[in-house]
């Protein structure tokens, strides 16, 4: 199971990790980033997002949908 932290860091800025987890102990953690601002760690959560998704295979192709006509 994978899942966001974010985390205050001693800049006073907000860190961004993938965690993994097996059980419930951590197994693995990926730092995406730190952010200062809001954009900037809107950037990092869909970064973030992106990175966990990575392994997944879409249930539906959004694609076929938005096509017009």
């Amino acid at each position: 199971m994978a899942y966001i932290r974010k985390f205050k860091t001693t800049s006073g800025a907000t860190g961004v990790q993938v965690c993994y987890k097996s059980g419930e102990r951590v197994v693995k953690t990926v730092h995406v980033g730190s952010a200062n601002s809001d954009k900037a760690l809107e950037k990092l959560l869909r970064k973030a997002q992106g990175i966990i998704d990575g392994d997944k295979t879409p249930l539906f192709d959004l694609n076929k949908f938005n096509k017009k006509g």
